[in-house]
Formats: structure tokens, sequence, C-alpha cells
């Protein structure tokens, strides 16, 4: 039995062993028929819609017009044409943006020119207007300094004038009463002659400061303008002097004192003709300096012969004590030097003291050449 067993076993195992390799093989087969089917297949399915596909663009191109078949020239020109208008559209576009720009650019520009021109005239009004207050301010200083200066000098002369009264009261000879009585009537008609004079030489001293400002003299109008006005003061006070004691005035009871010379004659006087004669000068010397002065700063040529001032030569003259040909003359001689003085900035004739130029001793010596008669 237990053989019997064995056998069958064998047996068994044996077909087994056969059988397997068999079923495998067939297995084998069948998968790799089974998959030339399925790649046959797939070709002839594949070629299928390839030849689907061939035949339906070949159908579209029997449907199609023939315009639409394939791009007529005309329609590539077109294109071309098309872009090249795009091109220089966008060019005409482009240039057309930087014109805008620049103009926009040139218009800012512009308009900074403009606010700085206007800033420009804004402050050279400014400046005008400065400049004019400055010479307001300073046309009033010196005005005002011009009148505390005579105030003093008048002063001064009025209290030297009335120790030499007392002096000469004392020491001086007295002329007659005829020749006193002389004497007070020529005064009184020279009086009237000047003041008449006066009234009319305002027309012309107009005239003269309307054509300084139309000569742009700036500086020599701003003087004029103050002589003028310090001339009408000095008028005022000499026309205010109505009651004149000639009586007691010691020049027309003193006997003459001094000589001298001039147009070819002589002349006499006593001290307080002399005095006023003096004075003519140095008044003569300080206006002319003031003259040359102005026309220096106005850049003007030298001629003091054309100054109002020189012409008028009547500052400090009341009428009183000379004649007015000889204060002219002699103011005339302290203007000339003065106006050198002050034209060249060069002190050669005068100095300046305490406020005032006047001429120097020797030179006031040498124009009145002054003799004396005792």
């Amino acid at each position: 039995m237990k053989a019997i067993g064995i056998t069958s076993t064998a047996i068994l195992s044996l077909l087994l062993g056969i059988a397997v390799p068999a079923y495998a093989q067939h297995e084998e087969q069948g998968e790799k028929q089974d998959h030339s089917e399925q790649q046959q297949q797939g070709k002839h399915e594949q070629a299928k819609p390839e030849k689907q596909q061939h035949a339906q663009p070949q159908q579209l191109d029997q449907q199609r017009p023939p315009e639409q078949s394939k791009p007529s020239h005309q329609a590539q020109q077109q294109d071309r044409n098309t872009e090249q208008q795009h091109a220089q559209q966008q060019r005409q576009q482009d240039r057309n943006k930087e014109q805008q720009q620049a103009q926009k650019q040139q218009d800012r520009s512009k308009q900074q020119q403009q606010g700085q021109q206007q800033q420009e005239r804004n402050k050279q009004e400014q400046q005008r207007a400065q400049q004019q207050q400055q010479d307001q301010n300073k046309q009033q200083q010196q005005r005002v300094q011009q009148q505390q200066q005579d105030q003093n000098r008048q002063q001064q002369q009025h209290a030297q004038q009335q120790q030499q009264d007392q002096n000469r009261q004392q020491q001086q000879e007295r002329v007659s009463q005829q020749r006193q009585q002389e004497l007070i009537q020529q005064q009184q008609q020279r009086l009237t002659q000047y003041r008449q004079q006066v009234d009319q030489e305002q027309a012309r001293a107009r005239q003269q400061t309307v054509e300084l400002q139309q000569q742009n003299r700036r500086s020599q109008y701003r003087f004029q303008e103050n002589y003028l006005e310090r001339q009408r003061q000095q008028q005022m006070a000499f026309r205010n002097d109505r009651h004149h004691d000639y009586q007691r005035d010691p020049y027309y009871y003193t006997a003459p004192s001094y000589r001298y010379y001039r147009g070819g004659s002589y002349y006499e006087t006593n001290e307080y003709g002399a005095d006023m004669l003096r004075q003519a000068v140095n008044h003569g010397y300080e206006e002319g300096f003031h003259t040359g002065e102005a026309d220096r700063q106005d850049h003007w040529r030298s001629d003091y012969q054309d100054s109002y001032v020189y012409q008028d030569a009547n500052y400090g003259y009341s009428g009183y004590y000379l004649a007015q040909d000889d204060y002219n003359y002699y103011f005339r001689e302290g203007f000339r030097r003065g106006y050198q003085d002050g034209y060249s900035s060069h002190y050669e004739y005068g100095r300046y003291s305490n406020g005032s130029y006047s001429i120097l001793d020797a030179i006031l010596s040498q124009v009145l050449g002054f003799q004396s008669l005792r």
C-alpha cells in the first residue's frame, strides 16, 4: 500500500510537471496572439482617423471659395500697407508727443523767465523807491544841518558883530551928518531895486530847475532845490526887517577904513562893509564847492559859469552895506575857486571845518586886496 501510494504520487507529480509548462507555453502564445491583434487593430484605427483627417481638408479645400484657399498678393499688399500706416501713425504720434513735451518745456522756461524778469523789475522798483527815500532823507538832513549851521553862524557873527561894534564905537571916527544921510538914501534905493530883482529871478530859477530835470542831473537838481529853499527863507527874514534903524546903525556913520580895487576903479568901505565882502567870498566858496561836487557826482562836464548859483550870486546878500555889483563880484570869485575844489575833490583854495566850507585866509586876502586907510 505504501508502495502504491508512493507510485501514485510520483505519477501525479510527473503529470503535473508536464502539464504546467505546456499550459504556460500555451498561455504565452495566447497573450502574444492577443497583443498582436490589438496592435493591428490599433494601427488600423490610427490609420483610419488619419485618412479621415486627410480627407477633411481636401473636402474643405474643395468647399472653400478660390479666394480663401490661398492668400492673394493683393491681400498681402494691403496688410503691408496697413502695417506701414500703423507705423507712420505711431511715429507721428511720437513726434507730436515730443513736440508737446518740447512746447511744455518752452512754456515753463518762458514762465520762469517772465517770473525772473518780474522779480528783477520789482527789485529795481524797490531799489528806486529806496533810493528816492534815501535821497529825501538825506536832503532833509542836509536842510536841517544847513539851517542849524546857518543859525550857529549867525549867532556867532552876531556876537562878534556886537563886540566889534562896541570896540569901533570907541575908536572909529564918525562921518558928517550930511554924509550919513547920503549913505542912508543910497541904501534905501539900493534895497528897493534889489527886492524887485529878486522877484524877477524866481522865473529864471524855475526854468533852470526844469532843465536840470531834463538833463537827468539828479545831484545838481537836489542841490539847486536846497539852494533856492535856503535863499527863500533868507529873503523872508530880510523882508521882515522893515524897520531898520539907520540912525543907530554904525555902518552909516563910521568913516571908511579900507580901500579895494575892482574893475579898474578903487572903492572905499569901513569895517562893516569889509566884513560883508569877506562873507561874499566865503559864501561863494561854499556854494561853489557843493555845485562842483554835484556836477562830479552827475558825471557832468566842468562848467561853473553854467550854474544858476554862479549867475545869481546873491546868497547871503541882504541889500545892506554894499552895492549888489560888489557883492556879486566877490561871491563869484569865491564860487569859482570852491567849484574847482568840489569838482576835483581836493582842497586847494579852502578848507572844511565845523560843518562848513570856507576859503583860506591867504586866498581871501589875495582876492580882496584890502589896503588900510589908517
